[in-house]
């Protein structure tokens, strides 16, 4: 048995060795031309988190929150020493700033239309030998010189809702000339860290803090959110402190969360956990009122300035994926390993509905993460989707409720994005890591069932639970309008 103190030195050790091996892993640039390279750095980055996360859950608490705090920001660091390695997504961010500073919409044009061909310059749009590379989107050009651009999906509009946008704007004002993509990646690596800070305030009054270096230490974090540049982090750090606030400030927590939708859409996935155990409509309404009027706030100056729908390609985007169709494409994939393609999307909505509905009827509304974790991982295992940076919201739910088994299905998704392009039958191999996944989360829920049988008999345990810890029970609210007063456990 390792002493407290020494967990806290094998977690900094661990941290330290993690945070080289992701400058290493980041500086690497094998996405495309050695696939199977990069996976082994990434296996190397997760076991290392691995050990470090398991050696401060029982160090002591005010150390090891310092220490998940400093690491956050360390490993944050390290997704800047390199632009983009895995995804080109950051360049249509930079160039939606560039064209809202123009004064013009950015839901209006495509990147390739000519009333934009002003703002073009040869970083974005390269010419000549430059449009040799294969992250280069060709373009059609009035000459024999070739044209193209670093953005993908340069015919189709904006996919990016309000929040995000204005997020882009931003950035680009503070940009100073000639910055490219560096602002983005420190504003992803401020965000991250923030995302930290939430975190340990929400766990610090109801839960165990130690569990925000699921976050602060995850390799997802600094290569996602930071080097890659992912809007995804916003819609996070809305999500953690809009659940953190629902059990008291229903309707503040529920604009929170309307602001998380309004900077990407995917965090609308953990609303049901903020109605956990909700009995009374006028409490749905008190939360979903505020949210969709956050929402509507932020689409209005968008709907007024645009002469084109604010929706962009968000449709064209769900057919692309194979959403729509479940035999376009490898969405859906443990559904169709055991149903016909079409039984695929009827059976997801069912079974959606009905984690949804024991979350409604079951959760508990003091932790609504316990729910949205739920509903989110279930979503996860169901569409199974091939891009990795989608599992930072569920790695900030994880970091919330303590399960530490679903980031399994965060490391399946990059498995999914990554792995999977060094082997000819990629698909096959995506489903195996999702399979996997879904298997490390049903036995984590069968040890903690059993653990939760064996421990003494707490009043209150909510719906799902089977936390072993003092944390994982859920205390009586009694909720008055917009407050919520909760009976403390005794000590």
């Amino acid at each position: 048995m390792i002493e407290p103190r020494r967990r806290l030195l094998l977690a900094a050790a661990l941290t330290t060795a993690l945070a080289v091996a992701l400058v290493w892993t980041v500086a690497f640039d094998g996405y495309r031309r050695d696939p199977g390279g990069l996976s082994w750095r990434y296996a190397l980055c997760w076991a290392l988190f691995a050990g470090a996360a398991w050696a401060v859950r029982r160090a002591p608490v005010r150390r090891a929150v310092a220490l998940i705090l400093a690491g956050s920001a360390v490993l944050a660091v390290t997704g800047l020493v390199a632009p983009p390695r895995t995804s080109t997504d950051a360049y249509r961010y930079a160039w939606d700033g560039r064209v809202q500073a123009s004064g013009t919409s950015p839901y209006d044009y495509v990147p390739a239309a000519p009333q934009l061909a002003p703002l073009r310059d040869a970083w974005l749009f390269p010419t000549g030998a430059a449009c040799t590379g294969p992250d280069r989107a060709r373009l059609a050009s009035p000459g024999a010189t070739p044209h193209c651009t670093l953005l993908n999906r340069p015919t189709v509009h904006t996919i990016y809702p309000p929040l995000a946008e204005s997020y882009f704007f931003g950035v680009h004002l503070l940009s100073p000339d000639g910055a490219r993509l560096k602002p983005l990646q420190v504003g992803g690596a401020v965000l991250s860290v923030a995302v930290t800070g939430a975190l340990l305030l929400v766990l610090r009054r109801r839960g165990d803090p130690r569990t925000a270096a699921y976050w602060a230490w995850c390799p997802a974090v600094p290569v996602e959110a930071v080097n890659n540049a992912h809007v995804d982090v916003l819609g996070v750090l809305f999500t953690v402190a809009g659940l953190g606030v629902v059990a008291v400030r229903r309707a503040r927590g529920g604009a929170l969360l309307g602001a998380a939708v309004a900077a990407k859409l995917v965090p609308a996935v953990v609303l049901p956990g903020a109605l956990s155990g909700v009995r009374r409509p006028r409490d749905a309404v008190a939360v979903l009122l505020p949210a969709a009027a956050v929402l509507a706030l932020c689409y209005l100056p968008y709907l007024l300035a645009s002469h084109d729908s604010v929706l962009g390609y968000l449709s064209g985007y769900l057919n692309e994926e194979g959403y729509r169709d479940a035999s376009a494409g490898s969405r859906y994939a443990l559904l169709r390993l055991l149903l016909p393609d079409a039984w695929a999307l009827p059976v997801l909505v069912v079974v959606l509905l009905a984690v949804c509905g024991g979350v409604l009827w079951r959760g508990c509304p003091e932790r609504p993460w316990r729910g949205a974790l739920l509903v989110t991982g279930a979503a996860f295992l169901l569409l199974t989707p091939g891009y990795s940076w989608y599992a930072l919201l569920l790695v900030a739910l994880v970091a919330l409720d303590g399960r530490w088994e679903w980031l399994a299905v965060a490391a399946a998704g990059t498995v999914a994005y990554v792995t999977a392009r060094a082997f000819p039958a990629h698909g096959a191999v995506a489903t195996t890591a999702y399979a996997l996944a879904a298997a490390a989360v049903g036995v984590g829920w069968l040890v903690r069932r059993r653990a939760a049988a064996g421990s003494p008999r707490r009043p209150g345990r909510s719906w799902g639970a089977g936390h072993a810890s003092r944390t994982a029970a859920c205390p009586a609210v009694r909720v008055r309008g917009d407050r919520a007063r909760t009976a403390r456990p005794p000590r």
